[in-house]
């Protein structure tokens, strides 16, 4: 699909103004990441600016993506629900009577006004415009005052069901009907973190945030740990030596590199009763990047998260969460750790916020133009590959 209109060449009528030949960023994806990793360049500019260039990417990546929408055990029982969006799509994730998670429009099968807002916790779901009622698992309880027309169908107007997983405890969505299951497609996250087992993880904080920076920005920011010496001088980039940073090559579908941290942070190492971690694996901290948009920091005692959302070039949507392992959950001190953690990733976001939006704003200039990635930005090279393969696809 190309985006762009046609070229145009610039007038000969000097009462005509010149016309300016629109930018294609799906092209100009393609070309960024047809050069060897060696000699790559940041992506260009249209690629996050172009509004065209977003509808793209909700309708080839995000409506044909598993997008995390948050931890399954946060859903605590029959009825706990959230709301979200994917690819604008309003959808509702529940547990429903019987504890089975499950989700589905958000959107009543009358007059079309969505359901339910935010999180909590229902017997039913009421419509609030006619007062239009929804079992737990979507199928329609009762429809006032419809016994006089013919064509009301009680049995055919249930809400529509998406496809929704837990997956290692992360609530995974998709609108593809044949998407592969994410076990399968992100099935080597098990080679490096199944020791881990991050379904046993509870989650102990959870946020919401807009910022203003595009989404893809934000991801990369995670990706690489280039810029945690000026980034975060205020925070951990103290402990960050760039010569000491290695950027393995990812997979297919997600990126990763890791790091192994000192005793000043408990909740990175292995609590002490643990037994079966040894050596490096009891300090070790994974960086993932599950693509598209979902970014965990995982170690043996704690893990945080952020999940994003494009809500236009110029803003992201963040669900940023975390919490505890089993061994940490146990642990009487922990919610003091907890504490203390908590303060310091929240500074470290707010420097990863003014960073971030400093390079959109950047991007509005004219003279905006990408520069060549470091050995250190492995994966946002990869990204930006698997970017392309997805908006290029028809």
């Amino acid at each position: 699909m190309n985006i762009s209109g046609p070229d145009m060449e610039p007038s000969m009528n000097e009462n005509t103004p010149v016309t300016i030949p629109r930018i294609d960023p799906v092209a100009e994806l393609a070309a960024n990441v047809a050069v060897p990793f060696e000699h790559a360049f940041a992506m260009p500019s249209s690629v996050y600016t172009s509004k065209e260039f977003l509808a793209v990417e909700e309708e080839r990546i995000f409506a044909k993506s598993w997008v995390c929408v948050g931890r399954a055990d946060s859903l605590d029982g029959p009825g706990a629900y959230l709301t979200t969006e994917v690819a604008g799509e309003p959808i509702i994730v529940l547990r429903d009577a019987k504890g089975a998670l499950r989700a589905m429009s958000n959107v009543c099968r009358h007059r079309m006004s969505t359901l339910l807002d935010g999180r909590g916790t229902v017997r039913v779901i009421t419509c609030p415009y006619h007062a239009w009622t929804y079992s737990l698992d979507g199928s329609l309880r009762g429809a006032p005052a419809m016994e006089m027309n013919g064509s009301f169908c009680k049995e055919s107007s249930g809400l529509p069901s998406v496809r929704c997983v837990d997956w290692k405890g992360w609530i995974m969505l998709t609108l593809d009907p044949d998407l592969a299951e994410p076990s399968e497609i992100y099935s080597e996250v098990d080679d490096l973190v199944g020791y881990l087992d991050m379904a046993s993880y509870r989650e102990t904080f959870r946020e919401e945030h807009r910022w203003n920076t595009n989404w893809k920005i934000l991801a990369e920011n995670f990706m690489e740990s280039y810029h945690l010496p000026v980034c975060h001088a205020g925070t951990i980039g103290g402990a960050s030596r760039l010569k000491d940073m290695v950027c393995p090559e990812g997979f297919e579908n997600f990126n990763f590199h890791h790091i192994l941290k000192a005793d000043s942070v408990p909740l990175a190492l292995a609590h002490p009763s643990n037994t079966v971690l040894e050596g490096d694996d009891r300090r070790r901290t994974w960086l993932l990047a599950i693509y598209p948009s979902l970014m965990i920091t995982l170690t043996a005692g704690y893990f945080w998260y952020l999940s994003l959302r494009p809500d236009g070039p110029d803003h992201v949507k963040i669900l940023y969460g975390g919490g505890l392992s089993p061994d940490f959950l146990a642990d009487p001190d922990a919610e003091a750790h907890l504490a203390a953690l908590k303060k310091l990733l929240d500074e470290v976001n707010a420097e990863d916020k003014g960073c971030t939006e400093k390079v959109w704003k950047g991007m509005q200039s004219r003279f905006a133009k990408p520069g060549p990635l470091s050995h250190l930005e492995r994966p946002n090279y990869e990204f930006a590959q698997w970017l392309s393969r997805m908006v290029s696809t028809g």
